[in-house]
């Protein structure tokens, strides 16, 4: 086996119950949620009994997906699975970041509960929402877009596959358009407008947030090369930016995934409780092993090594 990369899910995977046989399971899992539960109260049992509706709310769906994220990277650190680098999609960054030592886990909590807090309140000020465009390039996408004020391509994710954001009043034009072209648009399971100019108070907001952590002496250099959404590539120092700007900026999924590739990655676990970004990947490159939590941890537990 080549390189192992573990990639952070966004949000969007969340349901009722995940993580759940994670925390019963693993002593490690347990004190990730313990601890969030300490800063947060109600975060596990959101995870375990919230329902659809309370986990689709962006203040609930960040702090969440964070924790059984971290749950379940921290669990296959135990058994000895250590990467060579880490992405995380959107909010899955934030958690990424965590687990490679850029925050501790507490620092790295707060800042996710406080993301979501800031997302949430943008998205409130707008009718917003997101939808995936699949059987299109990214220029056609592009190119319909730019037909439209208030929306905007904002997740380059996979060959034929593109992420918009923007006003939902002009949503059902834009989708017959889409259709029209020969596309699909796909409602999203989130309340907002992310990675648009709708969020560009929350960036800006958020990035205080990361500069207090940064007085505190609280952001450390990492362990693990991290790769940045908005830039595609292995960090630098200037995690404020990278971590704030990506809230209003676009995420560069399928140039992170085949930059990994160049550097050696053939590996890619998914850290978090769905398969998008697994499938993802498969479509970037049908060449590379892509796994689930749920299936490498499987793989783990019969290898009698660990």
């Amino acid at each position: 086996m080549g390189k192992i990369a573990f990639v952070f899910s966004g949000q969007g995977d969340q349901y009722p119950g995940m993580g759940k046989d994670i925390k019963e399971k693993y002593t490690v899992a347990a004190e990730i949620y313990n601890m969030c539960d300490r800063l947060r109260p109600g975060t596990s049992d959101m995870c375990f009994n919230g329902t659809e509706e309370e986990l689709k709310e962006t203040k609930n769906t960040q702090p969440c997906l964070f924790a059984t994220e971290l749950a379940a990277a921290s669990v296959l650190k135990e058994k000895g699975i250590v990467p060579s680098a880490a992405a995380g999609f959107s909010l899955g960054e934030v958690a990424a970041a965590t687990f490679v030592g850029i925050f501790d886990n507490e620092t790295g909590f707060s800042l996710v509960c406080k993301r979501g807090e800031l997302m949430q309140r943008e998205a409130e000020k707008f009718d917003t929402s997101m939808a995936a465009i699949v059987k299109l390039t990214s220029e056609k996408v592009e190119e319909i877009c730019g037909k439209y004020q208030n929306i905007y391509p904002v997740n380059f994710n996979c060959p034929g596959q593109i992420t918009v954001s923007g006003l939902s009043s002009e949503m059902p034009a834009f989708a017959s358009e889409v259709k029209a072209a020969g596309g699909r648009a796909i409602p999203l399971k989130v309340k907002g407008a992310f990675h648009s100019p709708f969020m560009k108070e929350a960036s800006e907001a958020f990035e205080k947030e990361i500069e207090k952590a940064e007085k505190e002496n609280k952001i450390k250099n990492g362990n693990i090369t991290l790769y940045s959404n908005m830039t595609a590539t292995p960090y630098g120092s200037d995690v404020k930016t990278l971590l704030s700007k990506q809230i209003c900026s676009p995420v560069r999924w399928e140039k992170i995934i085949r930059n990994m590739i160049s550097d050696g990655i053939d590996t890619f676990i998914e850290i978090g409780p769905g398969k998008t970004l697994t499938n993802m990947t498969k479509k970037i490159d049908n060449e590379v092993k892509a796994f689930t939590t749920v299936e490498y941890l499987a793989e783990v537990e019969q290898c009698q090594t660990y």
